[in-house]
């Protein structure tokens, strides 16, 4: 079975064309559900598969709403794993908090990490915040350490390392407003290995910036994960989406060049072409639409792809802002 990650940025098989049957099964009784939609720039249509477990039954789960999923593969990473795969997501109101669920497949049911939160809003002596959300985990190969960026509050990003992926070290602010002149937010941040040509890094962080009351996505780089450098014009606007707001940046590489995928105030994921060395600005349009029906009710957002099998898939945040859950979809 192949592994999931986002380092390098994973590449979606070819799209088949709308109407194309999907297989059935996965997520226990869950069935695929959605209209068939074909992404732009030969990305695969994926649809909904299910919830990789009931936000019902979660032992932690203080505002019954969960956002911002990080799926990641750990079973050739570290020894003896709580299972094949890890999953990462948060709360967003306060007290939020850093999540982990583990399972064995992407397409079956994981289980809550009993001791959640992993990452809570008070971390001694280092901060104490209003609420911490927004994980997002890669791995380095060249010191076998896990990173998690995660925001708290919304006009920081900080940075811990594990080697075990459940027990973390603080290490610092990795991202704050003062990066950006006239910004009043900057999170949400996703970090992925990508070399910019003539930048002399290795690490690349797209993240959501607000300025002048509008969300856009901004980009940095960094040689080693943890000193960014940032450029202060938004990489991404949300006007060619006909969006007000954009947010949740996502790599991916496809067509030797590069893209984002991110979400809009209207629900819906779109892409924009940012190319190889981050200089460009092409709309490409809607990459994901959301469901009518439970349980996007309207909002797909905040996606993280990995790799069974052979087989894509995609987690997001579903659902209306501050009401979501973790779904997962399946590229057909």
């Amino acid at each position: 079975m192949g592994g999931t990650t986002d380092e390098p940025v994973p590449q979606p098989p070819a799209a088949p064309g709308r109407g194309a049957a999907a297989a059935a099964g996965g997520l226990g009784a869950a069935a695929l559900g959605g209209t068939a939609h074909a992404a732009p720039a030969g990305f695969p249509t994926y649809r909904y598969l299910g919830t990789p477990f009931t936000k019902a039954n979660l032992r932690y789960n203080p505002t019954n709403e969960l956002i911002f999923p990080c799926i990641r593969g750990v079973y050739d990473k570290i020894s003896s794993p709580l299972g094949r795969y890890y999953l990462y997501y948060a709360p967003h109101d306060a007290p939020g908090g850093i999540c982990l669920a583990y399972g064995d497949s992407l397409s079956g049911q994981f289980t809550e990490y009993p001791n959640n939160p992993i990452v809570s809003n008070v971390w001694s002596p280092h901060y104490s915040v209003s609420h911490v959300s927004s994980p997002h985990v890669i791995w380095n190969a060249a010191n076998s350490k896990f990173y998690m960026y995660f925001h708290g509050e919304n006009n920081t990003t900080r940075m811990a390392w594990s080697t075990d992926g459940v027990n973390f070290t603080y290490f610092g602010r990795v991202l704050h407003t003062g990066v950006i002149p006239g910004s009043t937010e900057t999170s949400y941040a996703r970090v992925f290995e990508h070399a910019v040509p003539g930048l002399g890094n290795k690490y690349v962080m797209v993240f959501m910036g607000v300025t002048n009351g509008t969300r856009k996505i901004f980009w940095g780089w960094s040689a080693d994960g943890k000193t960014f450098s940032f450029d202060p014009t938004p990489l991404v606007t949300p006007g060619p989406d006909g969006q007000t707001d954009i947010a949740a940046p996502h790599l991916l590489k496809r067509n030797n060049t590069t893209y984002v995928v991110y979400h809009g105030n209207g629900g819906d994921m779109f892409l924009t072409e940012v190319g190889n060395s981050f200089d460009r600005e092409v709309h490409l349009g809607v990459f994901h639409p959301a469901m009518d029906a439970w349980p996007d009710r309207g909002r797909a957002a905040a996606a993280s792809f990995g790799t069974d099998g052979g087989v894509q898939y995609m987690f997001y945040e579903a659902g209306p802002r501050l009401d979501g859950t973790i779904a997962v979809a399946r590229a057909v």
